[in-house]
């Protein structure tokens, strides 16, 4: 997958993913990543990329011209690198947006590229907007001086639904969200710490007793943490609490016929 960022610090988006998985998926070809600058694309020879709003109002706004020609110059290379530059999605950072999540990343990964637009200042002229950007995307309702780190954020969150990016190709799926459900605790060694011990289930070696108690804590924490997400997992699973009733009825019936209950 081909990540090409659309921005005034180039530095920022290189040096802040090119560490750790992403660095790493990022050598080894798995994604590719490009930060590409503004400034580059402006005609003004000042370098300058902003004026005064019309209208009035504080602040600056980003022009079209510039913003509009460094789109261009992204899809020529997609063009010639043999992509399908007429279908390219364009994201644009802002909390206007609708909010980022899990399923979103997931298709999102799908794409064989993908130009992330990041604003500054007041905004971008509404003209470029509505010309070259497919997608509004926000990361949290609240406002941040750009949009570097919520292209940031979201290249982490998409790379890791890229195969090739995790080590252990599970790993994408197994954690928190990836079904509503907030990922089960987990623990290492040692098995005692200040007093606290490891849960005896999960060191019986019995495969099955685990998953059903890390399913179990998962529904305990997404019940507790983000009910909304918990009743989205009931909704779509009435099947698992049939199994579980029938799974109790028939633990009950046995433990009369031991004798253990009256």
């Amino acid at each position: 997958m081909n990540f090409h960022v659309l921005t005034l610090f180039p530095e920022m988006i290189l040096q802040g993913l090119g560490t750790s998985i992403i660095g790493r998926a990022i050598s080894k070809g798995s994604i590719s990543l490009e930060a590409v600058n503004i400034r580059d694309y402006t005609l003004n020879k000042h370098k300058k990329v902003d004026d005064y709003p019309y209208g009035g109002g504080a602040g600056m706004l980003m022009q079209a011209q510039p913003v509009y020609d460094t789109w261009k110059a992204v899809r020529e290379k997609i063009r010639a690198r043999g992509g399908n530059e007429e279908n390219v999605r364009v994201v644009y950072m802002t909390p206007q947006g609708k909010n980022f999540c899990q399923s979103m990343a997931r298709e999102f990964a799908k794409e064989e590229d993908l130009i992330l637009l990041c604003g500054h200042y007041e905004g971008i002229d509404e003209r470029v907007l509505e010309e070259i950007v497919t997608d509004y995307v926000s990361i949290g309702d609240y406002v941040l001086t750009g949009g570097e780190l919520p292209a940031m954020v979201m290249i982490d969150a998409i790379s890791r639904m890229v195969p090739g990016v995790l080590t252990n190709e599970d790993s994408g799926e197994t954690e928190s969200f990836s079904n509503y459900l907030l990922e089960y605790p987990q623990y290492s060694r040692p098995e005692v710490w200040m007093d606290k011990r490891v849960p005896e289930v999960l060191l019986s070696g019995d495969h099955k007793k685990v998953e059903e108690w890390r399913l179990e804590q998962s529904l305990e924490k997404t019940k507790k943490l983000r009910n909304d997400l918990y009743e989205k997992w009931v909704e779509e699973n009435q099947e698992y609490f049939i199994k579980k009733e029938k799974r109790e009825a028939r633990r009950l019936k046995k433990e009369r016929k031991k004798g253990k209950l009256i």
